[in-house]
């Protein structure tokens, strides 16, 4: 079994859209990044991504690559997961919470769990996503940016066939 833990967070900015776990979320701004910068699904890449050691999405989805400007986040999702696979692993259970002030969330929660268990090829049993303010503290509550955190369960044998023994 391997553990990975994930963190990122994004900037509001003017113009873009509010993509977090594949939904487009209602807001009158969107996240500033290269990709869609969708923060829930990038911290979830890299505790895949760590869980693996395999580094993080900054060396596998480079920002100054022009073919990832624009990526849709739940592609790259399942990129990784081919990564997954290829390492005879499998997503047993995984956890994320978004820390935003603004937009709400929970009327979008269980959208996202579906949009990331299905980019996952898993079960959405599998999957959580919470939601939480800051009570109005550091830049969150200050209504600068998002910031999200996912943790990841994975089972890993070293003879590339997940889930025996």
């Amino acid at each position: 079994m391997h553990i990975g833990h994930g963190f990122d967070v994004h900037a509001f900015a003017e113009g873009r859209r509010c993509i977090l776990g594949g939904v487009d979320v209602p807001s009158d701004r969107g996240l500033m990044g290269h990709s869609d910068a969708d923060v829930l699904t990038h911290a979830l890449m890299d505790a895949i991504l760590g869980a693996l050691k395999e580094g993080d999405i900054g060396q596998l989805f480079p920002d100054d690559d022009p073919a990832y400007e624009g990526a849709d986040s739940l592609v790259l999702l399942r990129r990784v997961m081919e990564v997954v696979r290829r390492r005879g692993a499998k997503l047993l259970d995984c956890d994320c919470t978004v820390a935003a002030q603004a937009p709400k969330l929970a009327p979008y929660r269980e959208q996202m769990r579906e949009n990331l268990a299905r980019a996952m090829g898993v079960d959405v049993s599998s999957v959580g996503v919470k939601a939480t303010t800051t009570e109005r503290l550091g830049f969150v509550g200050r209504e600068e940016g998002i910031a999200a955190w996912a943790v990841v369960l994975l089972n890993t044998d070293c003879s590339g066939r997940a889930g025996e023994g």
